[in-house]
């Protein structure tokens, strides 16, 4: 378990209070779990610390989220939302009972107008993360309600370290710039470096300098400031692991700057796929595939491979009443949109994603249930 002191809470909050403009006057709906940060810190104690109010739902319900995000005067409480804060899967859910709801009603035309126009006026910012944001989810959420979600990244030990701007341009992928009070840093391993590695980019909330000669280079994030947990529960040699010599808290995941804003390419074990001499980020490919007008859902993996290190394979989910394409069909497809050696080599289908309750895959369950046959003694493809 990840060990926050009250100091690291509080810098937590008072950076989220800050950058997304946080008052007593805010209401927000929780329909989050709350065995998690987003839920626990970002939904619940942030509105506590500031004196705003946080109405609770038992469950989410995509029905009884749209009549709290649209009542004028709430649901028997007088109280009307303002902030919404949720999970890329809570939105995918929520455009699907939107549509379902169009579909069946004749006067969709005026209805989908009110949706929209109510949204604008009366909710100041909407959050998303936890989990990429598929483009087309944060496209088609604004074409409903006229607000571009807000992308943040976050994890356990260090609250939330980047976001978007409040007000300003939200480039979809990016997580835009450090939070207050937070130094972020994008390293690759030296051995031979003092500290045992090499800066490619250093930033906090004012600025960002980049090495020369290493522009738009992916490295891991590292992250350090009042915000970062203290250890993990009992587990001294897994926080020594955790942290460089000097300091900084090693996330795990891949990322670069680039065009002035911070992204996030994906874990670093799981989401850097390797071929052919090429570190492939499965999240981009993720958001190209989920452009695709039959996808509705996908993960990207890495499958070994004795010629090229690592081939890229797309597990897909495609609407109802779809037919499965074939390999040569999504790759004359994909090639319009991306690198040739971006390009799935693998396809596989299933029904529906398997997805916790914060709307992540785990997918290394993925790799072992869709591709069983590479285990240990079949480890490459040929």
């Amino acid at each position: 378990g990840v060990v926050l002191t009250h100091g690291n809470l509080t810098a937590q909050i008072e950076a989220m209070i800050y950058s997304w403009g946080w008052t007593r006057n805010d209401v927000i709906l929780h329909t989050l779990p709350l065995h998690h940060v987003h839920g626990i810190v970002n939904v619940l104690m942030t509105p506590f610390h500031c004196g705003a109010t946080c109405v609770m739902l038992t469950k989410f319900d995509p029905q009884t989220v749209w009549s709290r995000l649209l009542n004028p005067v709430g649901a028997n409480d007088g109280l009307r939302i303002n902030l919404f804060m949720a999970v890329p899967t809570i939105y995918a859910k929520l455009i699907e009972n939107y549509e379902s709801n169009m579909r069946n009603n004749q006067e969709n035309m005026y209805m989908g107008k009110y949706v929209k126009n109510t949204c604008q006026n009366r909710i100041r910012l909407m959050v998303s993360g936890s989990a990429s944001l598929p483009q087309p989810i944060m496209e088609r959420w604004e074409e409903i309600t006229g607000h571009r979600l807000l992308e943040r990244y976050g994890m356990s030990e260090i609250g939330m370290a980047l976001t978007n701007p409040l007000d300003g341009p939200r480039i979809p992928g990016s997580v835009g710039h450090p939070m207050p009070w937070v130094e972020v840093c994008i390293a690759k391993p030296n051995v031979y470096a003092k500290w045992g590695y090499d800066v490619i980019a250093q930033g906090n909330s004012s600025k960002t300098v980049v090495s020369p000669g290493m522009e738009s280079e992916q490295g891991e994030l590292y992250v350090r400031g009042p915000n970062v947990f203290s250890e993990y529960f009992q587990r001294p040699d897994a926080t020594k692991r955790a942290f460089t010599k000097d300091g900084w808290f090693k996330t795990g995941d891949t990322a670069i700057y680039e065009n002035g804003v911070y992204s996030i390419m994906g874990r670093t074990s799981v989401d850097i796929i390797k071929s052919g001499g090429y570190k492939i980020s499965a999240l981009y490919v993720e958001r190209h595939l989920l452009s695709h007008p039959q996808i509705t859902d996908c993960a990207v993996i890495g499958l070994p491979d004795i010629t090229w290190g690592q081939r890229i394979a797309a597990v897909l989910v495609l609407k109802d009443g779809a037919d499965e394409m074939s390999l040569e069909n999504l790759q004359r497809w994909a090639e319009n949109l991306m690198p040739y050696y971006q390009v799935p080599t693998v396809v596989r289908y299933l029904k529906a994603m398997p997805r916790n309750a914060m709307g992540k895959v785990n997918k290394k369950d993925i790799f072992a249930t869709v591709f069983p046959e590479f285990n240990r003694s079949s480890r490459t493809i040929r």
